[in-house]
């Protein structure tokens, strides 16, 4: 049995893929890697099926037409044979030590017989030679628990697409499918799936590896920029799953985190609009504010006045500004 299905949705990846790959491998055949070849022009797909050729048991190569990232990750999901799912994006990777610390960990899931819907581990950003841990210390460690048990989220200890192992029957379960052709659909996959979570444990262990570094990154303000409206349909895709203020009095803690995180994507969506400041990103945040409002006025409240929302809504020549000084501190993207 495979204990974790790797997803790596890999487009013009060949100059870094091998390392996303490399350090997946340190798994051996406790892990199923399947590389989904999303329509690249390079030579992805030459060396992914190089890989497959080497690591027949463990390596499974897709190729299909472009459909954009989650385009990638339902396609793995479909495929997908391990006892929990994990996307590494083909520019990332994991650390090996701590890949066999939760393979250890998993295997004791087994062992024990214990129904674990998330394994939630830390990520590192790796940006220019530096690293910053993103460590969720306000989560109970090594044991099972639920809502219940959590603290409080402190701003940036966000559950993202990075830290997290779903059981794979519960993603097919939650019949998770990301729209095609979108980015930052990363958010979506964890967002919708936490809603039906019931238990989880945390392993204060550094395992992901996200890379900042690359100018074509998605990531990057510029580029998120000319992406707004992209932004702006995953912010409206969630607000669309429902509110979190219809399970507050069931699950407080869930429908708080929920409303930060939603508070979050409008103020992204509303600084990268004032950042570029033309008429037409001026109607589109109008517009924004506007359709949250007309589709749940009591969410819009919530939202609205939340902190970090209402410092993105001051003025222009306040917003901008505390938004760069913020990611200075904070080096994100």
């Amino acid at each position: 049995m495979k204990l974790i299905s790797f997803v790596i949705p890999c487009y013009n990846s060949s100059q870094y893929m091998s390392h996303a790959i490399d350090s997946i491998l340190s798994g051996g055949e406790k892990v199923e890697i399947i590389i989904v070849n999303d329509g690249s022009k390079d030579n992805t797909l030459k060396i992914a099926k190089e890989y497959e050729k080497k690591y027949p048991t463990i390596i499974k190569v897709i190729d299909k037409e472009n459909g954009g990232h989650g385009s990638g990750v339902n396609k793995g999901l479909e495929l997908a044979t391990g006892l929990y799912f994990k996307v590494v994006d083909s520019d990332d990777w994991v650390s090996e030590q701590s890949l066999q610390k939760v393979l250890n960990q998993i295997e004791i899931f087994v062992k024990e017989k214990q129904e674990v819907e998330l394994l939630i581990a830390n990520y590192v950003y790796e940006k220019e030679g530096n690293q910053r841990v993103i460590r969720y210390l306000n989560l109970p460690q090594n044991k099972i628990f639920s809502w219940d048990d959590i603290k409080k989220f402190k701003p940036g200890e966000y559950l993202l697409m990075h830290s997290v192992f779903f059981k794979t029957k519960f993603l097919k379960e939650t019949k998770l499918k990301l729209p095609e052709h979108t980015f930052y659909v990363d958010n979506i996959f964890v967002y919708k799936s936490l809603r039906k979570v019931k238990n989880m444990f945390y392993m204060n262990t550094d395992l992901y590896r996200y890379f900042i570094g690359r100018e074509d990154q998605s990531v990057n303000e510029s580029i998120m920029l000319t992406r707004i409206d992209q932004q702006i349909f995953v912010t409206k895709t969630m607000i669309e799953m429902g509110s979190p203020l219809k399970h507050k009095l069931q699950n407080p803690k869930l429908c708080t985190y929920e409303l930060h995180y939603l508070s979050i994507m409008m103020s992204i969506c509303t600084i990268l609009l004032k950042i570029n400041n033309t008429k037409e990103d001026q109607k589109k945040r109008k517009e924004l504010w506007n359709y949250l409002k007309n589709y749940d006025k009591k969410l819009y409240h919530q939202l609205r006045w939340r902190s970090v929302a209402t410092l993105t809504c001051l003025p222009r020549i306040i917003a901008v500004p505390g938004y760069h000084f913020a990611k200075k501190i904070y080096k994100f993207n």
